[in-house]
């Protein structure tokens, strides 16, 4: 008896996954885009606050 063996797909990820995977990631920002937009907002603020900067003369 011969084992039939199974073909396996070794060449990758292929046009409709990349695709597929794109459109799941758009929904999501479409879906929390507000919230989002607030996380971006306190993140640019917090990082870009002169209020933290010390002189150092």
């Amino acid at each position: 008896m011969r084992k039939t063996m199974k073909r396996q797909n070794k060449r990758g990820m292929g046009t409709v996954e990349i695709v597929i995977i794109i459109a799941v990631l758009v929904a999501l920002a479409l879906i929390f885009r507000a919230g989002l937009t607030e996380y971006g907002q306190k993140v640019m603020d917090f990082c870009f606050d002169e209020s933290k900067i010390s002189s150092a003369f």
